[in-house]
């Protein structure tokens, strides 16, 4: 960390990854921030800036190699299991500063001595008591997979043995009771039931005759809203799709269709049309929802068509230390490996991370969200010909007079130009607003939760919606905001 870098986060203040300290103060309280930044996504601590405020005080010689003696310590005795912290020295106006960096843990969940549990929540810290949020930190470090929990009540008379059947064929070349064992080893073996006879997660997901009868959650709640807003109390269609997750997928390619246009751009007058979306965005993007929810967060995924745009919102942020950088590049760290497993042998996906970079090759005006926060992920697909109040008006085009209907045209390319902007973009032009010089990484250090590549692709969508531009170049240039 260089110089310039420790006194600007001295003056933006404690955030989820960032924790000022005065000093050392005893190996519990320290202990305590170690476990939390190791539970969460790692962070840093400053020693020598006073708490909450982050006023620059600084260290002696003497008090800088008693904190980093202490530290030491404090993580190899005070913490299970074991963490480790890598420390820096950065000077400042002849003072000292000692900073301690704490990886996102590979072992979660980590304790302090008294076995308490803690994570970040926003600058300071909790304790974690839920047994379900126990669970997600494990699964987060892959010491536990939700899609293999047995399932209460189920048993294999709940199995559709059709689905169960063409599965098998289609891996395996032969139905489940022409093995050499038992069918309830064959489908122990193939994580479709547990060890006590009941369907796991994933068996019942894929294969069940009713999956919602056991876990009603586990569905599609889907909208075609009339307008942009989702809390508008107008609405086209609305639908709760349920089933198997290869059914769901397929019921929600067909409803998606549905709501969408075909224009014929060209071709003869006896064609389909060609779809707004590409079928392969719509394609890997349910897909990806359903085969990636959070398992232990009780919530539907949720399709929504807009007038303007599309969005499926997943119950599940991404896995823990994954980023959407690494998605778009291909990088691929499944939440549920068994539901990737038997998703890839019964529905187009493949389970590996190309699917995204597919959806991107399109050409399409997809963004892609990541709310660790609420523990949400949102794909939102911006519409190529979104429809507005005045499509519905078209039986009866013959009655407008010529120049009303030229004004409304107008207005129409208006409306369909302007692209609202999501929370993210509007942090970006607030602060490039009042501090125009500023650089991408001081952005994203004064937003938080985004990376300086995710500060580059927004400022990249705001330069092409109108919203922001750069004046006088790149090194000595300055940012516009345009309202």
């Amino acid at each position: 960390m260089t110089e310039k870098e420790l006194v600007q986060l001295c003056k933006l203040g404690e955030s989820t990854t960032v924790q000022y300290k005065l000093e050392f103060t005893t190996q519990k309280q320290i202990a305590e921030e170690l476990v939390a930044f190791a539970n969460t996504r790692g962070g840093i601590i400053i020693f020598g800036a006073e708490d909450k405020t982050g006023r620059m005080v600084g260290l002696t010689y003497d008090q800088v190699q008693y904190t980093s003696r202490e530290l030491g310590n404090t993580a190899n005795e005070h913490v299970r299991p074991i963490i480790y912290i890598e420390t820096e020295i950065v000077m400042h106006e002849e003072l000292a500063y000692l900073i301690a960096y704490v990886k996102n843990g590979e072992y979660k969940p980590y304790k302090d001595l008294a076995g308490n549990i803690w994570v970040k929540q926003s600058s300071d810290k909790r304790r974690v008591t839920e047994n379900s949020e126990i669970r997600r930190l494990m699964q987060n470090s892959h010491q536990y997979q939700a899609d293999e929990d047995g399932v209460d009540g189920t048993s294999e008379n709940d199995i559709d043995t059709k689905a169960l059947d063409e599965y098998f064929k289609s891996v395996f070349g032969k139905r489940a009771d022409e093995f050499n064992m038992p069918v309830a080893a064959v489908l122990k073996n193939a994580h479709i039931t547990d060890v006590l006879g009941r369907l796991t997660i994933a068996g019942l997901m894929f294969f069940a005759k009713e999956p919602q009868l056991f876990r009603p959650q586990f569905c599609i709640k889907a909208v075609w809203f009339a307008g942009n807003h989702i809390g508008g109390a107008q609405y086209h269609d609305s639908r709760d799709i349920t089933g198997t997750i290869p059914e769901m997928y397929e019921d929600a390619m067909r409803w998606l269709k549905s709501c969408l246009s075909r224009p014929q751009n060209g071709q003869s007058f006896n064609s389909e049309g060609i779809l707004e979306i590409p079928e392969i965005v719509l394609e890997e993007l349910i897909q990806n929802a359903l085969v990636h929810l959070d398992l232990l967060k009780p919530a539907a995924i949720r399709l929504l068509v807009f007038d303007n745009r599309i969005e499926i919102v997943n119950p599940g942020c991404l896995p823990d230390g994954q980023t959407i950088e690494e998605v778009l590049m291909g990088n691929s760290d499944p939440r549920n490996p068994q539901l990737a497993q038997f998703g890839s042998k019964t529905m187009p996906y493949r389970g590996l991370g190309s699917g995204i970079p597919r959806v991107m090759a399109e050409n399409c005006d997809v963004e892609l969200i990541d709310r660790p926060d609420g523990n949400q992920f949102i794909a939102r697909i911006w519409r190529t010909t979104p429809k507005d109040e005045f499509t519905t008006q078209k039986a009866n085009e013959e009655l407008i007079p010529t120049t009303q209907k030229e004004e409304e045209s107008t207005q129409k390319a208006q409306n369909t130009t302007q692209k609202p902007i999501n929370a993210t973009q509007k942090a970006i032009l607030d602060y490039l607003k009042a501090h125009p010089t500023a650089t991408r990484q001081e952005v994203a250090e004064v937003i938080g939760n985004i990376t300086e590549d995710g500060v580059k692709y927004n400022i990249g969508k705001l330069q092409q919606y109108g919203r922001l531009k750069r004046e006088n170049g790149r090194k000595n240039g300055s940012w516009v905001v345009i309202d």
